[in-house]
């Protein structure tokens, strides 16, 4: 629901004749001419200095949820803009492959994005039908004969009665016989190492699969990558750079790594890395779930630190006309346009070269209720505005 607000300019200017009203009535005509003189030249002044004042009511500014703060300097970094990509962290993700050869079947419940277990069912493969049968059977069946033989042999040996040359070869058949046959393998039944996302299928139902070949891949999900691509011209600052702030296509708040608990993890000291004139710089932070794998994102890297720069958040910017605005705020009703220049901004806070001083009270979010105020045009009856 839209809710309109009115919200207006006040003309400060008093009335001369409630003004003239205690004053003596003894004036000659020509004084009181003079006098009437002097106080329109007051309300001229008064209307020139008041008339581009913003009045908010404090019960309004709290209903609709205006805030403020004192704009001070600070140190801020340098900052470099580039975009980049989430990715899963290597770490925390693996590869479940076919124990044997044979037919794929995926469970119902096993589909790109599903949560899955530790030890849940990711596929059974069947070799029934295929032909030359099972070759895990054959090894089963080598590894039962293998055993029966050393079992044999075993108490003969004890006794004298075999050589332990020949004692030694059942041995070693059946330790050959067992290496080669897995049970695993055997039953056909492909396992989930650990708990997490299935983040992709590299088969479906009914596929032939080779001893080896990849059948899905499961993420932990519990952290994840940025890529930053910097461009190659920056490369000499690339030592600089220690965290950044980032946001997706789908996102309208920026992301400070540091409430993540990100860090860098590459540090890149040639260009081998580069790919198309970008060299890629790797960050892993905590995922809080409300950020996506494969997400492209808007990177601002946070270069070497500055000392006493003045900065407002970014949120307190109003772009009218290609100039920017922020609105101060001159007294308990009473709001103020001033057009600024920035700099640096890394999508939190913005850097201000000029227009603001520091100790000023700038508005920090609630700004388009300013913006409908500053054209509203309705005076409500009965205020007075005193300077």
């Amino acid at each position: 629901m839209f809710m309109a607000v009115t919200l207006t300019l006040y003309n400060c200017s008093k009335e001369p004749n409630e003004l003239a009203h205690n004053h003596s009535h003894n004036h000659t005509e020509a004084e009181h001419n003079e006098h009437n003189h002097e106080l329109e030249a007051h309300d001229a002044e008064s209307e020139s200095k008041h008339t581009d004042e913003i009045v908010l009511e404090p019960h309004d500014a709290e209903r609709f949820g205006v805030e403020t703060e004192v704009a001070e300097v600070g140190p801020f970094n340098e900052i470099v803009s580039v975009s980049g990509q989430i990715e899963n962290s290597t770490g925390d993700q693996v590869t479940v492959s076919a124990p044997t050869s044979g037919i794929v079947k995926l469970p119902s419940t096993v589909t790109a994005g599903a949560q899955i277990n530790n030890g849940n069912t990711v596929a059974t493969i069947s070799s029934s039908g295929v032909s030359g049968g099972s070759q895990d059977m054959a090894y089963k069946a080598a590894l039962e004969g293998a055993k029966r033989e050393l079992d044999r042999l075993t108490p003969l040996h004890a006794d004298g009665i075999v050589t332990t040359r020949e004692y030694n070869a059942a041995l070693q058949a059946y330790e050959t016989a067992k290496a080669s046959y897995s049970s695993a393998a055997a039953s056909g039944r492909v396992v989930a190492p650990i708990s997490g996302i299935i983040t992709s299928l590299s088969v479906v139902s009914g596929d032939f699969v080779n001893v080896g070949q990849p059948i899905a891949t499961i993420s932990k999900n519990a952290k994840l990558t940025l890529r930053a691509d910097l461009p190659e011209k920056y490369y000499k600052y690339m030592p600089s750079f220690g965290s950044a702030n980032f946001r997706t296509v789908y996102m309208d708040e920026w992301i400070d790594l540091v409430d993540l608990n990100g860090s860098r993890v590459s540090d890149a000291k040639n260009l081998s890395a580069k790919q198309n004139g970008y060299i890629p710089i790797y960050y892993t932070f905590d995922n809080d779930g409300a950020i996506t794998p494969g997400s492209f994102v808007e990177v601002r890297l946070q270069g070497a630190p500055r000392e006493n720069i003045l900065t407002v958040p970014s949120s307190s910017l109003s772009e009218q006309q290609g100039q920017l605005f922020v609105y101060v705020k001159v007294d308990d009703h009473g709001y103020e346009k001033k057009a600024v220049r920035v700099g640096a901004d890394n999508g939190k806070r913005v850097e201000i070269l000029s227009g603001l001083k520091p100790g000023e009270t700038v508005v920090s979010k609630g700004v388009t209720i300013l913006k409908l105020a500053e054209t509203s045009g309705n005076v409500p009856e009965g205020h007075s505005h005193n300077h």
